[in-house]
């Protein structure tokens, strides 16, 4: 494995004429899927210092928040994996040093290159887990094939969620379109946004227009040109089709990305907006983000909880391994350039 670094972390890459991928070796984060014709990586690159999960110390911590989710913040970049939770630990599993949306985004991971084509592969020793990521290049396409060992002798539950978020100058607020194949959605459950969404709180609607509290809707296929908001919505992916995926495109850069995946795969996406509403560090009320988090749950919360929620518009809201068991799931990236957002994945 040759290393470089990408924004102060340890990274490997690789790439075609046309694309750049790079990914970290702490947390294994897809931090950038470039477009090199145009300079643009879609991916969400937060502003504030970006250092490896091991060195992260909570008792020394004023820059992160030292909270069950800073080990995580401290590290995150583009696209990270949630595994084997979806959101929140318990206090009891926090205690123990779980880390919001479970060790995936958090361990090392020991990452192997072959021209075109790069393996990672890691341990969760907490959830006692194995856990294998495939990247191969082709074009402009970058496919995605994993794998989930359950090292355990039961049956259990999980969650596995691959949380992609967008961040600028490709995301712009007002600016930039999507396409989604969502059907039945429901805006969180609670306040997540401190007073600041435009979104009714726990209320059902059909993508992509949400409810707003003082009446009427907004199209979500807009980003929000709100001057401060934060929210989070849950979406069923299409039932009639096999495929299911997101498109996102930035007309002043004239550049589309998007990825595809198989629903029975992950019939869940969460949509995650944060608008310059968190003050709390690090976010310190300067971060623009949308996460486009697809995967077998449809909310953020806790293993108890997602457990006991069982389904919503009467599909399963968690996964099983067997004992001794594997999951596997194939999905693919896609960046290109293009003229307007298209109603289906472009043919590359």
């Amino acid at each position: 494995m040759r290393e470089s670094r990408f924004h102060n972390r340890r990274a490997v890459s690789i790439e075609n004429d046309q694309v750049r991928v790079t990914v970290l070796v702490e947390g294994g984060h897809v931090a950038e899927i470039c477009d090199k014709q145009s300079g643009v990586n879609p991916l969400w690159i937060p502003h504030w210092p970006s250092i490896e999960p091991s060195v992260y110390d909570p008792a020394g911590d004023s820059v992160y928040g030292a909270d069950s989710e800073s080990k995580l913040l401290a590290g995150i970049m583009g696209h990270n994996l949630c595994l084997d939770i979806f959101g929140v630990p318990s206090e009891a599993e926090a205690a123990a040093g779980l880390t919001v949306h479970g060790e995936g985004s958090v361990v090392p991971y020991r990452i192997e290159v072959s021209g075109h084509e790069m393996a990672a592969r890691a341990e969760l020793p907490m959830a006692g887990l194995r856990f294998e990521r495939r990247l191969r290049l082709e074009g402009r396409r970058l496919r995605f094939l994993e794998t989930v060992e359950n090292l355990s002798a039961y049956d259990r539950p999980i969650g596995w969620t691959q949380h992609v978020t967008l961040g600028p100058p490709f995301l712009e607020k007002g600016v930039t379109e999507f396409r989604v194949t969502a059907t039945r959605s429901k805006t969180a459950e609670s306040d997540v946004a401190g007073g600041k969404s435009y979104m009714t709180v726990n209320a059902e609607f059909d993508w992509p227009f949400v409810p707003c509290p003082e009446g009427g809707t907004i199209n979500m296929q807009v980003f929000t040109n709100a001057p401060v908001s934060g929210g989070y919505t849950a979406h069923l992916m299409d039932p009639g089709r096999e495929d299911a995926f997101f498109l996102a495109y930035s007309p002043h850069s004239k550049v589309l990305f998007g990825y595809v995946w198989k629903r029975a795969d992950f019939p869940w996406m969460g949509i995650w907006e944060e608008n310059y509403s968190r003050e709390s560090p690090p976010w310190n009320g300067k971060a623009l983000t949308r996460g486009m988090e697809f995967g077998v749950s449809p909310m953020p919360e806790t293993r108890r909880q997602m457990i006991e929620r069982g389904s919503l518009f009467g599909h399963p809201t968690y996964r099983w391994i067997h004992a001794r068991g594997k999951l596997h799931a194939e999905y693919w990236a896609f960046i290109s350039a293009a003229e307007h957002i298209p109603e289906q994945p472009p043919a590359l």
